[in-house]
């Protein structure tokens, strides 16, 4: 049985372990093999991968795969936010696992009988089945029980299990095959390699005239729309976009109003005497708190924080009410008992030495003498603390707050548990971070104490909800459109609009809403036009009522979508042909070229300018302007150049050749190692590109 257990923990393993391009997707089981689907009924499709149609059935099966791993390891249920990525990462899973397998197909790709043998049982062992067959006593791999396992498969019911673990490992050898015949594919040869080195080793001093294009008023330059209409045409590539959805939305919080409250600071008060006169602790946390009783014994350092700043504490003495935030907390001590470690608290002021000299421990030795004895002789320990500690709690006046034996380094830990009553240490304590002037405010203590807790979150009352929700609903009511919504939520002071521009189809996010998939879905649905009001959503203890109020289809983003930006990009434009209009015929030094042209014209000096990082210092990225200046003579300089951020005209100064490169081996590795790094991912973009994807899971989740 344990054997078994094993192969499963493997199993599992071999099936989360498998990384496919830009994240880790799962290849398991059987999944990669035909599976039949619903021909016909678009209600049950969640979408089409490379003409293969993917229906629900298909898709919950990965996703109940990926969430029951996943819950596996947490050891809890997946929230909502979690599951929301699990559907992303099954999705992703199905694109690859229906793309690839086309791809593996398409080349041939495939695993024999004979090599599946020798992986489990041979030569060449897989490593996840190396590592689920290996004696723990020897650390060896046992292949006689690898043998004697598969002769038993039928015996121990383990058949199934093991066709899902065999898989897993055909699959995962199929796809380093095909991941090895992408980087093995890579090759650079000596003249890339002399190349690359000579962009990066040539350095170039340069003289640079900049006029950025802010010196010119954006209010002075006028864009038509035949502009933006070219700009877009020249540049469209720029402009792809995903489905989006732009919304205007407003919450109403569903919080708890003073009503609640006081009738809440009743309650507590009555639950105060109750639980001080309660017998049976544990039952009495169980009915009335929020989270479960806890009988776990508890050193003073790992009290509530309310709790040990005032300890020590009184058997059967109820303490608080405490709140933090809207949670509240009573507490009772239920024993007190002696455990197995000291616990203290202390206050220390940390001088450091200014470097590692015997004259500068000295001196920080000297000082914290000094700040010892104006303690001794009245000055406030805490005050001194945030005049002279040098570590983080001198802004807390030294407090280290309570802690266990075994956290602190061992000097500074013999000095606190060594001291048997509070107050300060008779002299400074050396340790490897300098010296610590030491307080003792609560002297070491096996004490620890079982603690019941009563905590309760303080909720809008029924009443409160509802009055929430009608002058929700009375605005969802009385808006048939964005306009009508708009004036409506003017007329209530109370109400704001906020905008979430081109939310995508799978977001959970809407703005600063979160768990907002209902609201994405309504957005989503065939039957909401721009225009439309929602009806009220509750997301995250407040409604939600949003109005449709754009549309953006997946392709190239219209104009009047992208105007904004358009308009900055051609101002620019536009901005540097009259710069270069006014340089033209420009003649002298830069410098006389600078003052003539007016005070916005700047002259810098650039040192070690390579041609392969493509910045100049103090004015960033321009590489046109360096890759011209790399090609002048020395003392030439370069046309006015329309730059990212102004006009550049640069003149070598000095051009320093790189070496004559001895061995290109290291330089060549460099380059194979950075582009087989990137050749996979681009490779498994462009198969997903191709596999015409048609999503539509925001019908069903």
């Amino acid at each position: 049985m344990a054997l078994i257990n094993k192969i499963r923990e493997k199993s599992g393993w071999a099936v989360g372990a498998i990384a496919i391009g830009l994240g880790v997707f799962v290849v398991g089981g059987d999944l990669l093999g035909p599976n039949s689907r619903l021909l016909g009924n678009d209600a049950t499709t969640v979408g089409e991968i490379a003409g293969e149609e993917i229906d629900y059935q298909r898709f919950d099966m990965v996703f109940q795969q990926i969430k029951a791993q996943y819950e596996g390891q947490v050891q809890r249920a997946a929230t909502e936010s979690e599951m929301a990525m699990m559907r992303e990462q099954a999705w992703n899973q199905l694109i690859f696992q229906i793309a690839l397998q086309k791809e593996y197909d398409r080349l041939g790709i495939q695993v024999s009988e004979e090599e599946l043998a020798d992986m489990v049982q041979g030569n060449n062992i897989h490593p996840s089945v190396r590592q689920a067959f290996t004696n723990p006593q020897t650390g060896e791999f046992d292949r006689n029980q690898v043998v004697q396992y598969l002769q038993n498969l039928d015996q121990t019911g383990g058949r199934p299990m093991w066709v899902n673990f065999e898989q897993s490992i055909l699959n995962d050898r199929i796809q380093t095959k095909y991941s090895n015949l992408l980087t093995k594919s890579e090759y650079v040869t000596t003249a890339e390699a002399k190349k690359h080195f000579e962009a990066q080793n040539t350095i170039a001093s340069m003289k640079v005239l900049y006029i950025p294009y802010f010196s010119i008023a954006d209010s002075a330059v006028s864009v038509t729309d035949a502009q933006l209409k070219d700009y877009y045409n020249r540049n469209k590539e720029l402009y792809k976009v995903e489905d989006g959805r732009t919304l205007e939305y407003v919450t109403i919080p569903v919080a708890a109003s003073t009503d609640d409250m006081n009738y809440f600071q009743e309650e507590l008060k009555d639950l105060t005497e109750q639980f001080a006169a309660s017998t049976n602790d544990s039952a009495f946390v169980n009915t009335h708190s929020d989270l479960p009783y806890d009988g776990t014994y508890l050193h003073t350092a790992e009290l509530p924080e309310q709790l040990h700043a005032i300890a020590p504490l009184e058997e059967g003495k109820v303490y608080g009410p405490y709140n933090q935030g809207d949670t509240y907390a009573l507490y009772k001590i239920v024993d007190i008992r002696d455990g197995s470690v000291n616990t203290a608290r202390a206050s220390h002021i940390l001088i450091k030495p200014e470097n590692d000299t015997p004259e500068a421990k000295q001196a920080a030795l000297a000082k914290a003498k000094d700040i010892q004895a104006q303690i001794k002789n009245g000055a406030d320990f805490a005050a001194m603390a945030a005049q002279h500690g040098s570590d983080g709690t001198a802004s807390v006046g030294g407090d280290l707050g309570y802690f266990t034996e075994g956290r602190m380094v061992p000097a500074f830990e013999k000095a606190v548990f060594g001291a048997t009553s509070e107050g300060l240490l008779p002299a400074p304590v050396e340790t490897e971070y300098g010296y610590h002037i030491i307080k003792i405010t609560a002297p070491k203590s096996k004490r620890t104490y079982k603690v019941a807790a009563v905590q309760r979150s303080l909720d809008a009352s029924d009443a409160t909800r509802d009055q929430a929700y009608a002058m929700a609903d009375e605005l969802a009511g009385t808006s048939g459109s964005t306009q009508e919504f708009r004036e409506n939520v003017k007329k209530n002071e109370a109400l704001s609009v906020e905008e979430a521009a081109n939310v995508g189809k799978n977001n959970v996010l809407v703005g600063n809403l979160s768990n907002a998939r209902e609201l994405v879905r309504w957005a989503y649905s065939k039957d909401t036009s721009v225009g439309d009001v929602s009806p009220v959503f509750e997301i995250n203890d407040q409604y939600v009522i949003a109005t449709l109020t754009g549309k953006r289809e997946k392709g190239y983003a219209k104009i009047e979508d992208v105007k904004e930006e358009l308009t900055a990009a051609v101002r620019n434009e536009v901005k540097a042909q009259q710069i270069i209009e006014k340089l033209k015929g420009a003649t002298g030094s830069l410098d006389q070229i600078a003052a003539n042209y007016g005070p916005d014209a700047i002259v810098r000096e650039a040192e070690e300018v390579s041609l392969a990082s493509g910045a100049i210092p103090g004015l960033g990225l321009e590489p046109v302007a360096i890759g011209k200046a790399f090609g002048l003579k020395q003392g030439s300089r370069t046309a006015p150049i329309e730059g990212q951020g102004g006009v550049v005209i640069a003149e070598l100064v000095n051009l320093t050749k790189a070496p004559e490169a001895q061995d290109l081996t290291g330089v060549k590795a460099q380059l194979v190692n950075t582009r087989t790094s990137r050749v996979e991912t681009n490779a498994f973009e462009a198969i997903k590109e191709k596999a015409d994807i048609k999503d539509n899971r925001v019908r069903f989740f």
